[in-house]
């Protein structure tokens, strides 16, 4: 042990995006002594790809919007699979907290009259996303991150987490590596709030950045937690498809929330033709009519473009497959074409997405005030997670908690946008504070934990000690997320995904005898290996949930089982380890609505 760096905490908060550092900032202010481990830089985190704003009903677009029909989209979004308290929880409470981000500084867009400007967005009935331009999620980490380096909270960048300690059944401390130099570092705390985000690195697609290898959902799962709707994974509609080098790239929703059209390459606006029945009262059904809720008419109804991102997903790969996508296997998405309604329509969209603008300018080459940019979907979100408690995030291990994209409940099967970074808000801050309250409640001197470090030590280096000419570990990883994007992608039937659980088996032994060479300092070809076993695990989740739903419900879609199932509306699936090292997959009712609850969506139609 003296060999290893030891730290101890109150609170260990692992992951710096936006729900870690607002967890961070509310175990602090509760009295804990805090601190932060972040596998990338500071300020690095996937947050700031979050472009299109931040949820919250405030009503100063269209004062009719309420946290009642913030909830009501939002369980409509999630197909009812919702846990009905944290769509609650999160209306009511995301107004406070973007508030409060403004009054810690963060500068939002605003109305004529000063007060924070509100944009439209898919699966939103009102203009309700604060935003700054098309860089919400940057401000958002800018504006967290200045208030918590004022809260004396130890930050460790570059710093990887490998495993939990536990002692009795709760969390005792984490075990990790400085990415730097190879250093193994013990850290003890009696409260672990997990914020690391997604999966999407499990994919070969994707809009997620290097660090989505689903760390937290693993490390989770391994310390016993019950994972929840691992099989809705979300597919944004619209990537980057072109240069090759930046496939997948986020192009934000807020391009066709500011009035971007989707089109073939026979020029025709597709999403007309695929109104789903629960959205057709509230969808336009012409172009002008689309247009005039765009630029705020109360009495229009939303463009198709506007629809849930997981139809548009599927709409936009219907089209490519059937042979009228771009050249590049993507559509048309057109926000040039506002010419013909506005004046100045360049300069406007220059102002108002001022990041697509640059991105495309610069890596594709694209003006996109005067031409249409190619895009298809890409891996973005997962909607499963850690199952958690409603009212303080903490999961079925004791002492850990959970917050942000790793943790599930609040989004049921899929997820409206916009909603995300709210989450990070409302949630982050309850996880911080109630992990702050149960960690100063934990008394006497922390518990022994040599020997599950002596094993960590040694499972972490054990593959230098393999034989060299095994598999190449970058060569496993991208075998599984070409098999992952094939076989349980978008479009999901059963054979195949039983092949895939094949195939992670296979991917699973030459994972364990891909060898890595040179030490501990800074090596790249190490740091994969170990996060192929947290790729693996959640891979298998999500395979193994999307089998168990045999219907198509939110961001799961069965070819094979295309239409919704009454019955399965009944059940979330939780996946958890059982005795035996197997993952057992489990089926355990939705939480049941309140009868209040069910009045707010009756009321809402």
């Amino acid at each position: 042990m003296a060999s290893y760096k030891t730290l101890e905490f109150d609170v260990l908060v692992i992951g710096a995006g936006g729900a870690g550092l607002r967890a961070a900032i509310e175990a602090s202010a509760a009295g804990a002594k805090v601190g932060v481990v972040s596998k990338s830089l500071l300020g690095k985190a996937h947050t700031v790809m979050a472009e299109g704003g931040v949820a919250a009903s405030i009503g100063n677009v269209d004062d009719r919007d309420n946290w009642r029909v913030h909830f009501s989209d939002t369980m409509r979004g999630g197909q009812y699979l919702n846990n009905p308290r944290m769509a609650e929880i999160h209306a009511k409470e995301a107004p406070a907290r973007v508030l409060e981000l403004e009054a810690w500084g963060a500068l939002f867009d605003r109305t004529k009259d000063g007060r924070i400007l509100q944009r439209n967005f898919g699966g939103h009935k009102f203009p309700r996303l604060a935003h700054v331009g098309d860089r919400t999620g940057l401000e958002m980490i800018r504006t967290l991150q200045d208030h918590a380096i004022h809260k004396q909270i130890d930050f460790h960048m570059e710093c990887t987490v490998v495993t939990l300690l536990k002692h009795d059944g709760r969390v005792t401390g984490a075990f990790g590596y400085y990415r730097e130099h190879g250093q193994f570092v013990v850290i003890r705390a009696n409260a672990i709030v997990l914020a690391t985000g997604g999966i999407g690195k499990s994919f070969s697609i994707t809009s997620n950045s290097w660090e989505y290898t689903a760390d937290g959902h693993a490390l989770a799962y391994r310390a016993g937690a019950d994972l929840m709707d691992m099989e809705f994974v979300q597919f944004h509609p619209t990537g980057m498809v072109w240069p090759p080098s930046v496939r997948g790239i986020l192009v934000t929703e807020g391009v066709r929330g500011e009035g971007g059209v989707l089109r073939n390459s026979q020029g025709k606006r597709f999403m007309f033709d695929d109104i789903p029945d629960l959205y057709k009262n509230q969808t336009a059904k012409d172009e002008e009519e689309g247009w005039r809720y765009v630029t705020g008419d109360k009495d229009a109804n939303r463009p198709p473009e506007l629809l849930t991102r997981d139809h548009v997903a599927r709409c936009i790969n219907r089209e490519v497959k059937e042979g009228r996508g771009s050249p590049h296997g993507g559509v048309y998405l057109d926000i040039a074409w506002i010419k013909e309604k506005i004046p100045n329509a360049q300069e406007h969209i220059k102002k108002k997405l001022p990041s697509m603008y640059h991105q495309f300018k610069e890596l594709a080459g694209v003006d996109i005030t005067t031409e249409a940019m190619e895009v298809g979907p890409t891996c973005h979100y997962v909607m499963g997670g850690v199952r958690v408690d409603a009212e303080t995030q903490m999961s079925t291990v004791p002492g850990l908690f959970a917050a942000g994209e790793c943790a599930a409940g609040l989004h049921g099967a899929n997820r409206l946008g916009g909603n995300s970074l709210s989450d990070l808000l409302v949630f982050g801050k309850r996880a911080g504070e109630h992990a702050a309250a149960f960690a100063l409640g934990q008394t006497g001197p922390f518990p022994d934990a040599n020997a599950q470090v002596a094993d960590a030590a040694a499972w972490a280096e054990e593959p230098f000690a393999r034989d060299q000419n095994g598999d190449n570990p970058f060569r496993v990883q991208h075998d599984l997320q070409a098999m992952m994007h094939a076989k349980v992608g978008i479009v999901r039937i059963d054979s195949e995904m039983r092949e895939a659980l094949d195939d992670l088996k296979s991917l699973g032994e030459r994972s364990l005898a891909a060898p890595v060479s040179g030490n501990r300092d800074f090596n790249p070809g190490w740091h994969t290996a170990m996060d192929m076993r947290n790729m693996l695990t959640v891979a298998e989740a999500v395979t193994l949930a999307a089998v168990e739903r045999q219907e198509s419900r939110g961001a799961h879609f069965r070819d094979d089982f295309p239409a919704k199932d009454p019955e399965a509306a009944k059940f979330n699936i939780v996946l958890r380890q059982g005795s035996d090292g197997a993952m057992q997959v489990v089926r355990t009712p939705v939480v049941a609505r309140t009868d209040e609850q069910d009045a707010v969506i009756k009321e809402m139609g």
